[in-house]
């Protein structure tokens, strides 16, 4: 397998207040991991800037404005209660998401096989509408549409392993039988969305895990609804909310997957990617604030995507 591996080189331009979870030295711990010699095989590569005009594909007319009218000279501004935007915000949203987009255009291309973009800040949580949970625009759902508007795809499926539902990336699809959303989450818990019956338009799987769950459950939930769903409905492409906030280091959240179920549900993905999309698979960083925890999952995660040794993972 090629892996390529999409950095941040200005992350530090989105800032957040002091004690913040999501804040830069996230970055900055996956980037130290990957340094490991088992990671010398990787592609790497610095995310270029993209036209934040781009929101327009998933996000409502005066969505950016929005954005813009919060920004402030300096210091910060906040949209609510854990969402800030910096003077250089809107800096750092547009190189994560042209990270995105070159990772999208070198997976379809065959340049690599699969893709992983270390960006912040997340996305998932921001509706068509309303940036929120610290997500400032939806980059995930970006990329689909890109993916469909520039390659013609016609099947985007979106897994969201993060803690946290992605309730922004529901929202933007859910009347869109287009695109397959699911998404494994702790319920109860923030957003508060994910309930089982929200199913879109047939589009939408959640599977709600129950706090102190482990690994055993979620791949249970993982084989008996998720991967057989995501199989019948034939992707052009997978794209991944790649979130280790289910970590059992994690101080936001009480699940207790350890990397090796990280690892496990990345050769899962693989499995139903080289079987119906010709491996393309784009993964890109949502949660994750233990640090060790977050290095320890996206290692698990870069490690699998490379390796494609897909077999019976059970560590």
């Amino acid at each position: 397998m090629t892996t390529l591996f999409v950095s941040q080189p200005n992350f530090e331009r989105h800032a957040t207040p002091a004690g913040h979870p999501e804040r830069a030295d996230r970055i900055r711990a996956i980037e130290q991991e990957l340094t490991l010699p088992q990671f010398d095989g990787l592609l790497r590569r610095d995310a270029p800037s993209a036209d934040l005009a781009l929101a327009s594909l998933v996000h409502g007319p005066r969505y950016l404005e929005r954005l813009r009218d919060a920004r402030p000279a300096e210091g910060l501004g906040q949209i609510d209660g854990d969402t800030f935007v910096s003077s250089r915000s809107l800096d750092a949203i547009a190189t994560g998401l042209g990270g995105a987009l070159a990772a999208l255009d070198a997976v379809i291309m065959g340049e690599a096989d699969n893709a992983f973009c270390a960006i912040r800040p997340p996305g998932h949580h921001a509706e068509i509408e309303t940036p929120m949970g610290f997500c400032l625009i939806n980059t995930i759902a970006i990329v689909a549409r890109e993916a469909q508007r520039k390659y013609g795809a016609d099947r985007v499926a979106i897994v969201d392993f993060d803690v946290h539902h992605g309730n922004g990336t529901q929202d933007i699809f859910k009347d869109d039988p287009s695109v397959f959303y699911a998404s494994s989450h702790q319920m109860p818990l923030y957003p508060g969305t994910g309930h089982p019956g929200e199913t879109g338009v047939g589009n939408i799987l959640n599977v709600a895990l129950p706090p102190d769950s482990d690994g055993a459950m979620m791949r249970a939930a993982y084989q008996h609804q998720i991967l057989p769903n995501l199989t019948e409905f034939v992707p052009d492409i997978i794209l991944i909310s790649a979130g280790f906030d289910a970590h059992q280091r994690d101080p936001l959240a009480q699940l207790n997957w350890t990397g090796g179920d990280f690892a496990w549900i990345t050769a899962r993905l693989m499995e139903i990617a080289e079987a119906r999309c010709g491996n393309r698979i784009v993964s890109l960083l949502e949660g994750g604030y233990d640090l060790k925890g977050l290095a320890n999952g996206a290692a698990a995660h870069v490690g699998m995507l490379m390796d494609g040794a897909l077999g019976n993972l059970d560590d």
